[in-house]
């Protein structure tokens, strides 16, 4: 199938907000796409033959990795042009939303099964930056209304 003339960048952190985005292979698959993530023997492998930028680890509480991960999400939004910016988080996905969404990006972010009654960090900071946000849980989407529910099976 080819592929469509929508660009998608796809941020994530390692381990679990990466095998979230993995799992949403049948939609990404068919686009011309870019991943941001952390160089890990696991994304390595299964990014082997996409295009990739490494961001900056970790990211928790790590000021001069936020400053180089927000240098990178500049260089490779105005390099690549994204139609659409996807994650499933964590802090990585930070930087890479506020510039997607300054640049004139839509923007999604995909909150984690794990979070049933309260937003993550990351979400609650690139909220107001948000085209879309996805939430898995009912009792998630009451305190978020403007969020769009999906089921952990969609996901």
């Amino acid at each position: 199938m080819a592929k469509s003339t929508m660009k998608v960048l796809l941020v994530c952190s390692s381990g679990g907000h990466f095998k979230g985005l993995q799992q949403l292979r049948s939609f990404w698959e068919n686009y011309d796409r870019v991943w941001v993530s952390f160089n890990t023997a696991t994304t390595q492998a299964a990014l082997n033959e996409e295009t990739v930028y490494w961001a900056y680890s970790p990211t928790n509480r790590n000021f001069p990795n936020l400053l180089r991960n927000l240098y990178l999400a500049f260089k490779v939004i105005r390099e690549t042009k994204p139609d659409l910016i996807v994650s499933t988080g964590a802090g990585v996905a930070v930087p890479f939303l506020i510039m997607g969404k300054l640049f004139g990006s839509q923007t999604v972010f995909i909150e984690s099964v794990t979070r049933i009654h309260t937003l993550s960090l990351s979400a609650r900071l690139v909220l107001p930056f948000l085209s879309l946000l996805y939430v898995q849980w009912p009792q998630l989407q009451a305190r978020y209304p403007q969020a769009e529910l999906i089921s952990p099976q969609e996901s």
